[in-house]
């Protein structure tokens, strides 16, 4: 069994979107990433905290604009246009949850799909279900295909279960396996006999957030798993997948946290950088 360090690819990655950022710069190329916040919640100001040290760590600029709780729709949806227009700013992401009186669908539609740099535009969702490489993709999945990628795992004619449909993970990540030539087999909520799904998969996908939803007795020898779950219970971190059992079979697995975790800010960093770079020397 292998254990999928995401924090040694995600600082792997870093370091050569480093190097390929100062090279950039020193042809007259900047990045910069702004990030909206509104509101005070903690858990959000963390995500974006950490997300404006990532930037500075691999040469990228990036702003925070912070709004108050009481913003309105038409004061958040003027800050996004603004910031669409200034050519100095290469993404754009703004921080969910919104506050509930504020409509985030509305809001996200105005960042175009160039400048998207979360991958959840309309565009950039439907240049991935075309298999187009100038997409930007969702970061957490596009994280996950780099942790198969760096460990050289085969993915062409592999049955990928993917466990969850939301549009932040569990779609895109269907369509990326779809991309790379696997055979794809999504589960929810509504599906029966997961077990039936599960045991059949050379590569496991879990992002549903339920601690421990798989266990040994639900896979086979020699899968390759990648946990994206995040529960908190109790004051400590769970995945989906029961680590201590399924490892047991698994040829390679992600633990929680340390696998998918500190694969999505660097995911992010990676579209800035794709962002700002031009159309034909984008390629995932």
């Amino acid at each position: 069994m292998q254990i999928i360090d995401g924090k040694l690819v995600s600082k792997t990655i870093r370091e050569e979107l480093k190097r390929k950022i100062e090279l950039a710069n020193s042809q007259g190329v900047s990045f910069k990433l702004t990030v909206i916040i509104v509101g005070n919640d903690p858990a959000s100001e963390i995500y974006v905290n950490n997300k404006a040290k990532g930037c500075a760590e691999v040469g990228i600029l990036s702003e925070t604009v912070k709004m108050p709780e009481s913003t309105t729709q038409a004061e958040l949806e003027s800050v996004i246009s603004d910031k669409v227009n200034d050519d100095s700013v290469t993404g754009i992401l703004v921080q969910l949850p919104l506050p509930k009186h504020l409509d985030s669908q509305s809001a996200l539609k105005l960042i175009p799909p160039e400048k998207d740099v979360d991958g959840f535009s309309d565009g950039n969702v439907g240049k991935l279900t075309l298999f187009k490489q100038d997409a930007l993709f969702s970061c957490t999945p596009f994280g996950m295909i780099k942790l198969l990628e760096y460990y050289n795992i085969p993915l062409c004619g592999k049955h990928a279960v993917v466990i969850g449909r939301s549009n932040i993970v569990g779609k895109p990540m269907s369509l990326m396996l779809l991309n790379k030539d696997c055979t794809v087999t999504v589960c929810h909520s509504r599906t029966p006999n997961l077990a039936d799904f599960t045991k059949n998969a050379d590569i496991l996908v879990c992002a549903v957030g339920k601690k421990h939803l798989i266990t040994a007795d639900m896979v086979k020898d020699g899968v390759v798993v990648l946990d994206a779950g995040i529960n908190r219970v109790d004051g400590k971190i769970y995945g989906d997948v029961d680590f201590d059992g399924v490892s047991q079979k698994a040829s390679y697995i992600t633990p929680v946290p340390g696998g998918v975790g500190p694969m999505t800010i660097t995911m992010l960093l990676y579209n800035t950088y794709l962002a700002g770079i031009n159309d034909e020397k984008r390629r995932v």
